[in-house]
């Protein structure tokens, strides 16, 4: 881990040493054929709602929504009257940026990546996803990678403060099984990562952290063309 705080803190609360890790989150799961699921036992596919002490947090801060859009229409405006007024080269790299995008959206949406995962239910994706809130029913992970391979580490059930406090293993991907890969290869800076099994599967994570300390980890493995 980049911070070493971090990384006695998963030493000592996990008993590993991680790589790489970051918080991350999956989007939501679409519902799977009928006998999919009953053969997967009927599992969760949602996480668990707020407890009490987080929907206590949501209704005190609902008041402040308005204002936090507003702050944001303003910094919006603001940024694009200074862009209006750039010089020639920061227009050039806001066009660039604006350009890179776009291109950025064409590429997610023509590969499918648009999706949580590649969309069979009976590939090695799909079994894991099905168990994904079996596992914890916190909406979201703790992903590491470690020398063994990824380690999914979270409260056993949802929580609204003290993740790391209550975090656990709940999910290991031996490194023969999966590997962690940035789609882009580093061309884009985005939170996108994927899981992308032996048999050529994938699971979509989204990280916390735009290009985080687990996409410069992908991009030191070697490139495999699966």
């Amino acid at each position: 881990m980049t911070s070493r705080g971090k990384q006695r803190l998963i030493t000592d609360r996990l008993g590993i040493r991680a790589e790489a890790g970051e918080w991350c989150w999956i989007e939501k799961i679409p519902q799977p054929p009928a006998d999919v699921l009953q053969a997967a036992g009927n599992p969760q596919l949602r996480p668990a709602r707020l407890p009490p002490l987080g929907m206590v947090g949501a209704v005190l801060g609902a008041p402040f929504i308005p204002l936090i859009m507003l702050l944001s229409l303003l910094s919006d405006a603001e940024e694009a009257v200074e862009r209006s007024l750039g010089s020639k080269e920061e227009k050039e790299r806001w066009q660039a940026k604006k350009e890179d995008g776009r291109r950025r959206d064409a590429t997610i949406a023509a590969q499918g990546l648009d999706k949580v995962f590649d969309g069979d239910w009976h590939a090695d994706a799909g079994q894991f996803l099905l168990r994904w809130y079996g596992h914890s029913t916190h909406h979201q992970r703790l992903l590491l990678a470690t020398e063994d391979g990824i380690v999914l580490a979270a409260p056993p059930e949802r929580v609204s403060v003290g993740r790391e406090k209550h975090m656990q293993i709940v999910a290991r991907i031996p490194a023969t099984e999966a590997t962690l890969v940035d789609p882009f290869f580093g061309e884009f800076e985005t939170r996108m990562l994927l899981i992308r099994f032996r048999d050529g599967s994938w699971l979509r994570v989204d990280t916390e952290e735009l290009r985080s300390e687990l996409h410069m980890y992908a991009l030191r493995q070697p490139r495999s063309d699966n």
